[in-house]
């Protein structure tokens, strides 16, 4: 177990400030034995939303700190482990951009082996994954251009998809088999492709559009076009009525079957779907640009096995910095982003793209920077698992510690912010809050499952001073309480202690939010979910 010293020294240092300007505290990290009326107002104002009957039965943890000074303004079961769900990936960005750097980058490479005459190339073409969970079917292409450019027209070998830079074990162990259709729990590969700049990597949106006339089938299409996935279409063209359209694929393989009805004239019903086996999905996705380009291969699409390493390099793709992918990853909550930064911090850390390694990694970091370890569980690195359990007091040590960081400030403008209606700026906040003290000003992680929700992050009070949260509620029976959450963030922005020893600081200054790459158009926006 590693001892917790990073908030404590960061306690001490805000302690030496205090005195060195003549202000009071409550000890570092415990709450004030006598608290002001305004925390008392506070405690009381939070019990109160707790105390609500959609959370009758239901388990309930909140801690809030202030960060300048150390101090718990309030604590309610905060050293009770529940399921978080998104909220760990909090941990797992951190330990990205310390461990990565916020300059990491993913490459995705051609590589041929064999000799080359003219245009001929007596051998394989290797496309060989770096993980990059950015890769869209335009990349793919590009990579062809290259090709073609190098002067390659035939290889009469195999097209080798190579993504062995992490292991073979696509889902995480401990999520549930009906989840695994959807967007959200995508397979997990080296080597694959994303339908939009969301970036849902592993992924294929699927279009049904109503037919000229009644009584017949739809028809559906796919972004990117691929023949990796097969339609099966069962639904059906009504001249009037309501569309109900339901897009699923089967297990175990790449029949998607779309059943129910569209109406004419109605907009096209889109869904997203996973892919059986992403590496293969990304081989036909890039032997489909290799053809448009002029180039033939004669051999056939083979799975997993490794470039050798005398293949010389045809081509090269490298994807945006970690530091910008940070915002398609905290905006929106992309659970397939944070398993890869998972497997990639196992792979550079310790040659290993596991889960187990990567974990290993992000579980020393998160406790250098003060949580405790021993009294945690992370199974994977997006939340998805139920198995991952977490204190909300271990969330507001890292929130508090990770301020230091050189890193924080991209990481802090990636995190949802309340109440901002682009998506790419509130993410999945950006209809709460709005109109009131927290809009603008909680930057905060979202999370979702069934009977599970959580908002973990910072809030600035009204008398100026950064406040780090965690509230995790656990067990409950109703369809949301995120309401309540967002009552709670709302009381904290209005917070004011009073007086003229308050410990001020300011706000951290938010980076201009990377907008979507130039030329790269998403006409189509799924809910976001968290």
């Amino acid at each position: 177990m590693h001892r917790r010293h990073f908030p404590r020294a960061l306690a001490l240092v805000a302690l030496v400030a205090l005195v060195a300007t003549g202000a009071t505290a409550a000890a570092p990290g415990a709450t004030a034995e006598s608290p002001t009326p305004a925390t008392t107002n506070l405690r009381a104002t939070i019990d109160t939303i707790l105390a609500d009957t959609r959370l009758a039965g239901a388990q309930a943890s909140v801690v809030v700190v202030d960060t300048s000074t150390g101090q718990t303004l309030y604590d309610r079961n905060g050293d009770r482990r529940l399921v978080p769900a998104s909220n760990t990936k909090l941990l797992t960005s951190t330990a990205a951009l310390e461990l990565l750097g916020p300059g990491h980058r993913f490459s995705t490479d051609v590589r041929a082996s064999g000799k080359r005459r003219a245009g001929l190339l007596s051998g394989n073409l290797y496309l060989r994954g770096g993980g990059d969970p950015t890769m869209l079917a335009a990349d793919y292409d590009a990579l062809a251009a290259q090709v073609a450019a190098d002067g390659v027209r035939v290889v009469t070998g195999n097209l080798v998809a190579d993504d062995t830079r992490y292991d073979r074990t696509r889902l995480g162990p401990d999520w549930t088999w009906d989840d695994e259709p959807y967007y959200y729990a995508a397979q997990v590969s080296a080597l694959t492709v994303a339908p939009d700049t969301d970036y849902d990597a592993g992924t294929v949106i699927v279009h049904a559009a109503p037919a000229d006339r009644a009584g017949a089938p739809p028809v559906v299409t796919t972004t990117p076009a691929t023949g990796y996935v097969r339609v099966d279409n069962r639904a059906q063209t009504v001249s009037d009525g309501e569309t109900s359209i339901s897009i699923e694929r089967e297990h175990g393989g790449n029949t998607v079957v779309v059943t129910g009805q569209i109406a004419v004239g109605d907009e096209p019903a889109s869904d997203w779907v996973t892919v059986w086996e992403p590496t293969g999905y990304a081989a036909d996705v890039f032997r489909a640009a290799l053809h448009r380009h002029g180039i033939r291969v004669l051999g056939r699409t083979v799975l997993g096995q490794p470039t050798p390493e005398r293949a010389h390099p045809v081509a090269r793709h490298d994807s945006m910095s970690l530091g910008e992918l940070m915002t398609p990853f905290l905006k929106l909550s992309n659970n397939g982003h944070a398993e890869v930064l998972t497997k990639e911090i196992g792979r550079v850390l310790s040659g290993s793209g596991t889960w187990t390694a990567g974990l290993t990694a992000i579980s020393e970091y998160v406790a250098d920077s003060g949580m405790d370890t021993g009294k945690l569980r992370q199974r994977d690195g997006s939340g998805l698992s139920r198995r991952n359990l977490i204190p909300a007091t271990e969330f507001v040590d890292l929130l508090s510690a990770v301020r230091a960081e050189p890193w924080f400030a991209t990481w802090y403008a990636a995190l949802p912010i309340a109440g901002q209606p682009e998506r790419f700026v509130g993410g999945t906040l950006r209809s709460r809050m709005a109109g009131t003290p927290a809009a603008g000003n909680v930057h905060a992680k979202t999370g979702s499952l069934t009977g599970v929700s959580g908002l973990s992050g910072y809030v600035t009070s009204a008398d100026g001073r950064l406040l780090a949260f965690s509230i995790l509620l656990n067990n409950y029976l109703t369809a949301s309480v995120k309401s309540l959450e967002d009552q709670i963030a709302v009381a904290l922005a209005g917070f004011r202690e009073g007086g003229a020893s308050s410990a001020r600081v300011a706000r951290p200054a938010v980076p201009e939010t990377p907008r979507t790459p130039e030329g790269v158009e998403c006409s189509w926006v799924k809910p976001i979910t968290c």
